[in-house]
């Protein structure tokens, strides 16, 4: 049993829009991949709560290449993009466990702001609507990952570093973080640092499930 846990990963991820990095590191700090995903199909809006949804309510109407539309228009378009995301999430953690050599037990994801519970109350609320669709995203990494058996690790982006360097036992994580750029190549920037922190720091807590 120890063997197995000491041979484990945890996958770190840094989000942005419908595309995040993922690094994946053993435990103690081994890099074993870097790559970039995309959760969405080509063509699908990126942002339907903030964009297509603010329209449908009245916000923005002014700005180019905005369209009326309706509310009920809007909330399907964003249930098609929370469609087409969960598939494009199982895709990518499919498709990452099969090239990394060992087995993926947690992913690391930020932690996402309480919101409305529904479409409709997300979009029509103003501070919700511009968080809506990085939560949906994370959300459906975190679906995927849980459909695997991987426990979900949700960081705080604002002591992730500290806690990375509490998980290795270190005061400089930085400098440990530019070694581990180095033996890969770039590009190492600092969304890659922020998702190989968020992993080390998840491997300091295999058991969180939250």
């Amino acid at each position: 049993m120890r063997g197995e846990t000491q041979r484990a990963a945890t996958v770190g991820v840094a989000e942005n829009s419908n595309s995040a990095v993922l690094i994946t590191v053993a435990r103690g700090g081994e890099l074993l991949d870097r790559r970039r995903i995309d959760l969405t199909d080509r063509g699908l809006s990126t942002h339907p709560h903030h964009h297509e949804g603010s329209w449908a309510v009245g916000r923005y109407l002014n700005i180019p290449g905005a369209r009326a539309l309706s509310l009920a228009d809007a909330v399907a378009l964003v249930e098609r993009v929370r469609a087409s995301a969960a598939r494009g999430a199982c895709e990518a953690l499919d498709a990452l466990a099969a090239a990394v050599p060992v087995p993926i037990t947690g992913i690391a994801i930020r932690a996402c702001p309480e919101l409305p519970p529904t479409i409709e109350e997300r979009i029509a609320d103003n501070r919700a609507q511009t968080m809506a669709d990085s939560v949906m995203y994370r959300e459906a990494l975190a679906t995927a990952a849980e459909a695997r058996g991987w426990f979900v690790h949700w960081y705080d982006r604002g002591r992730v570093f500290r806690d990375a360097a509490e998980a290795l036992g270190r005061q400089d994580i930085d400098a440990f973080l530019c070694v581990m750029g180095r033996s890969i190549g770039p590009p190492w920037q600092a969304k890659h640092k922020l998702a190989a922190a968020a992993a080390l720091a998840a491997t300091a807590r295999p058991a969180q499930r939250c």
